[in-house]
């Protein structure tokens, strides 16, 4: 190859809006997005098309906690249909099947493609879904096949995390995403529970914390366990309406690890739904 070329296009990359991907992040890497909807009364919206702030009141006013709902096989479909209009085939990478039907959708309408749409199922979300997705849109810039990349991607798997500090654990409970018990762990006064991602995709509670300082520290001893010697590494530091938490947490973690990239992000409309107000970080050890 000539130097100054790119390298061929082998496959491009899809994925859904729990990536909480910004569309300037999606662009410049040649990514493509498909929104799942939230639900407000008698109004539906494609996730991201409300600020946060607006999603909240809207939430907070509302007679019954907003419902959401995945993509349709048609909707999934015509994503793949045209992101295979620039190249030989497809990667999609997709939130968690433990949280979400996505990945059940997406090998259906997969099935309409003789073999060239991949699905993945991430076992993550947000940015643990994040990191993934750009991982995924590397190796197609670097020409890797389907079978490289996807290999690549199941390292990559492996090796993110999300930890994320959430105020009330009763939109989780309500969602039928945490069982009733675990709810409770957060029922007690400034009680603060923080919950991971397990390898299987699924949530679970990780502690409690009496305050957001406790909280934070906790956060910081289970990324260094995490992070498994690794210097440094990419962060994704995320919130829904606790941007001030965030930053400290940022902060906190610019000074302790090696940051090769951080992203600062708001949580979408789907993860806030279910979720409520909450601040974390999704990180991928590098080294």
């Amino acid at each position: 190859m000539a130097p100054g070329t790119s390298a061929p296009r082998h496959f491009a990359v899809v994925t859904d809006s729990t990536a909480d991907m910004t569309q300037a992040i999606a662009e410049q890497n040649d990514i493509h997005v498909v929104p799942l909807n939230v639900t407000i009364g008698d109004e539906t919206f494609e996730d991201g098309v409300l600020t946060q702030a607006e999603f909240f009141e809207r939430m907070r006013t509302a007679a019954v906690l907003p419902t959401t709902s995945q993509p349709s096989v048609g909707a999934l479909a015509q994503a793949y249909g045209r992101a295979l209009k620039t190249a030989d085939s497809v990667i999609a990478l997709h939130v968690s099947s433990q949280l979400s039907g996505v990945v059940e959708t997406a090998y259906a309408a997969a099935k309409q493609f003789d073999g060239r749409v991949h699905v993945f199922d991430s076992r993550n979300l947000s940015w643990g879904l994040g990191w993934q997705v750009l991982e995924a849109a590397a190796a197609s810039r670097e020409g890797l096949g389907v079978s490289d990349a996807l290999a690549r991607l199941e390292r990559a798997r492996e090796r993110v995390k999300i930890i994320v500090s959430i105020d009330s654990l009763e939109n989780l409970r309500r969602g039928g995403r945490i069982g009733a018990v675990a709810s409770r762990l957060g029922s007690m006064l400034n009680i603060k529970v923080t919950i991971v991602v397990d390898p299987s995709g699924a949530f679970v509670p990780l502690g409690r914390s009496r305050g957001d300082g406790a909280a934070l520290a906790g956060m910081l001893d289970w990324i260094s366990e995490q992070m498994g010697g690794a210097e440094g590494g990419k962060f994704a530091v995320g919130h829904a309406m606790s941007a001030e938490k965030a930053g400290r947490l940022a902060e906190a973690i610019r000074e302790r690890w090696q940051v090769t990239e951080l992203v600062m992000y708001e949580a979408g409309t789907v993860i806030s739904t279910h979720a409520g107000t909450i601040w974390g970080v999704a990180f991928y050890p590098e080294g």
